[in-house]
């Protein structure tokens, strides 16, 4: 059985811990390899070598860094269905829905191989007497990404595409329980001419994690998970004076207002609600219909569908979802439809029992659907991460436009209306970091940014798009003037530009 160790200074190394966790094939239940679980010093080893390496990577000119990226990005192409296979395998999303895991990944590598132009600073030329001020941006050094079991190949990559664009070498550590992807990036970013060093991945668990916030040469980290940990990193790190960005959980309603197309809704709803098993942070997890005409139109469409979805195994191009990541996500979801019952929400599509005709032992769940859910009920207040949908029915748009303001998460949600005033004043409105109107799933493009609002999200900058380089650069003005515009003489008055 396979033994994957971590990619430390340009190779893959063995892991010293004698800890190992099991890596599962989610369609078969059963363990395809074992993935080694770092120590602290190995943690320390691999900054050490990413510390050594990254002054001359951020002396490499802006162009040449550049260069690396567009080659991986052609090594990547040349790979994809290899990389979206291993995805599949080891996740159990569908290889297609692999494909775009790994294409939305690629779309931020693509905005970072415009870098000399996102580096370029501002100047001001004559800003005072023979004066000239001018900015300019330049690496942290050592940075960090924890990223999640749910999008292996992108959010690694939007992680570390923008920080070794700017200069920075980067330390990931990926899921422990899909790790074959982002090993596998990080030989292509070598292949891509990478200097060795520049991209190290550290597989591991909480003891790695807690030794990335506390090394003092890691000035920087993102993290994407749930919202416990989340704030657990955002604290941990910041308390040891790290820039952070953590984005945790989320629980993205849809808004269908009474003029909608209903059945562009339900085919949104259908899509963005089971698609990838609903292991999405930007799943729509909660139908919003407004008026009970709406709702009860909505759900005489939904629950035909629901029923007729059509589960199967990772490697079924046909199918609408595979099984979920583990056994342990299976028996969460599942005890969560159990609190729905008993909180007295309706059930009307009831997945629980769902087995798989030869993939028995695979960590399958059908699709459920609730009706009559209330705001004051766990299915709607916490993220399941699964194939569940509930619907809030709203009396009026008032009611709909509350609900997302005032729950904890404010991660992403979408209104489906024909009225454009309607649409306007929703978005202006709503407290909430990425909004849809007509769009399911409002994951912004790479050139813009990414980041949910209140618990879904901690720390001042948000992924991808220009905060992704803000957030891992410095800026360090200079204010110049030479001699020739010197007069004799010390002055004692605060320098002004008059």
């Amino acid at each position: 059985m396979r033994e994957i160790g971590h990619f430390i200074g340009g190779k893959e190394v063995p892991g010293t811990s004698g800890r190992f966790a099991d890596v599962f094939q989610p369609m078969t239940g059963e363990v395809i390899a074992h993935v080694a679980l770092a120590t602290k010093a190995e943690l320390h080893a691999a900054v050490a070598n990413a510390k050594a390496a990254q002054p001359a990577w951020a002396a490499t000119n802006p162009q040449r860094r550049a260069r690396v990226l567009m080659k991986f990005l052609e090594l990547v192409h040349r790979d994809y269905d290899a990389l979206a296979e291993l995805l599949a395998r080891e996740h159990g999303k569908t290889v297609p829905d692999a494909r775009g895991d790994i294409q939305r990944g690629l779309e931020v590598i693509e905005f970072a191989c415009g870098i000399p132009h996102l580096l370029k600073g501002d100047f001001s030329d004559g800003a005072g007497p023979s004066i000239d001020l001018y900015s300019m941006r330049q690496p942290l050094g050592v940075v960090a990404g924890i990223t999640p079991f749910n999008f292996p190949a992108m959010i690694p990559m939007w992680k570390f595409g923008p920080a070794i664009a700017c200069g920075n070498a980067f330390i990931l550590k990926p899921s422990e329980r899909d790790p074959g992807v982002p090993m596998r990036l990080a030989e292509l970013m070598l292949e891509a001419g990478l200097p060795a060093g520049i991209l190290n991945v550290v597989n591991g668990d909480k003891e790695v994690v807690d030794a990335i916030l506390d090394d003092p040469d890691v000035h920087a980290i993102g993290f994407v998970g749930s919202t416990s940990i989340a704030h657990y990193i955002y604290s941990r790190g910041a308390a040891n004076g790290k820039r952070v960005q953590a984005f945790g959980g989320a629980k993205n309603p849809m808004i269908i207002m009474p003029d909608a197309d209903l059945a562009q809704a339900v085919d949104a709803l259908i899509g963005a609600g089971y698609g990838s098993a609903g292991e999405r942070c930007m799943a729509i997890s909660v139908a919003v219909p407004v008026g009970q005409e709406t709702a009860d139109r909505l759900i005489d469409k939904l629950v035909p569908r629901v029923e007729s979805l059509k589960i199967g195994p990772s490697t079924d191009a046909a199918a609408d979802f595979g099984p979920l990541v583990t056994r342990e996500a299976v028996d969460r979801v599942r005890t969560y439809v159990d609190v729905g019952v008993q909180e007295g929400a309706k059930l009307l599509v009831d997945g629980r029992g769902f087995k798989m005709q030869g993939y028995e032992n695979g960590f399958y769940m059908g699709g459920c659907l609730f009706d009559h859910v209330t705001s004051d009920m766990r299915i709607y207040k916490e993220e399941i991460f699964g194939p569940v949908l509930c619907v809030v029915r709203a009396p009026d748009y008032k009611e709909a436009l509350r609900l997302p303001n005032e729950h904890e998460y404010g991660n992403g949600v979408a209104i489906y209306t024909r009225d454009g005033d309607a649409a306007r004043d929703f978005a202006s409105k709503v407290n909430v970091g990425m909004v849809g109107i007509n769009v399911p799933i409002p994951v912004p493009l790479a050139y813009h940014t990414f980041g949910g609002w209140k618990r879904s999200g901690f720390g001042d900058l948000n992924q991808h798009g220009p905060d992704g380089v803000r957030f891992y650069t410095k800026t360090k003005t200079v204010t110049a003037r030479w001699p020739s515009g010197i007069k004799d003489g010390a002055d004692f008055v605060i320098p002004t530009m008059g």
